[in-house]
């Protein structure tokens, strides 16, 4: 006869045995992390207009889609901001008169951007020379989660000194911002190469 021991002892060697098939079969199939996913960005064919009818003593062709804003500071002139809403970013761009103080314009533009380096994977060095409109340069690539991803220099030697850092207006993600800094980068490079002084 089968006692009421017996059968309860049957009971839970069989939800043993099902619990123990139920664990050996999930841990057959390794699970694979997902990467994150981030939202697609259709970014708009690049076409710049000339900006010359400002009081300002450079002139370069700006992004369509790019507004021009000017950024009046104490003791500072001819500041300005490209700032791009449809990305939420903006390029900050500074002008200073050299005064026989070149090296000093520049040693401090080198300063605030090796200040990322920190945050850098790596800051890229790009010479930029245009001697028909006297314009000499570099271009900073700074790779990695920085709160700026590109920055510029841009001067004639003797008179004027023009300096630019890209930033976006969120929590910096390489991943996230690559492709709008890429776009970006482009006119950055159209700007420098279009760039002329008018004095």
């Amino acid at each position: 006869m089968v006692t009421d021991k017996m059968k309860l002892y049957h009971s839970y060697t069989i939800l043993t045995l099902i619990f123990f098939s139920c664990l050996i079969g999930s841990c057959s199939k390794t699970s694979i992390p997902r990467p994150y996913g981030y939202f697609r960005v259709d970014l708009p064919q690049h076409a710049y207009r000339t900006i010359d009818t400002l009081n300002l003593p450079y002139r370069f062709d700006i992004p369509t889609n790019a507004r021009l804003i000017l950024r009046p500071t104490v003791g500072e002139m001819y500041w300005i901001d490209l700032y791009y809403p449809t990305l939420n970013a903006s390029i900050y761009c500074s002008y200073k008169p050299v005064k026989g103080n070149l090296i000093n314009l520049l040693e401090d533009t080198r300063k605030i951007v090796y200040k990322h380096s920190v945050r850098a994977d790596g800051i890229g060095e790009k010479v930029f020379d245009s001697p028909g409109n006297n314009v000499h340069g570099i271009l900073y690539d700074l790779k990695g989660n920085t709160a700026s991803s590109l920055q510029f220099v841009l001067t004639d030697s003797t008179r004027n000194f023009f300096r630019g850092a890209l930033y976006f207006n969120n929590v910096p993600n390489k991943d996230s911002i690559a492709p709008m800094a890429n776009y970006i980068r482009e006119d950055v490079i159209h700007l420098m190469e279009s760039f002329q002084w008018k004095r």
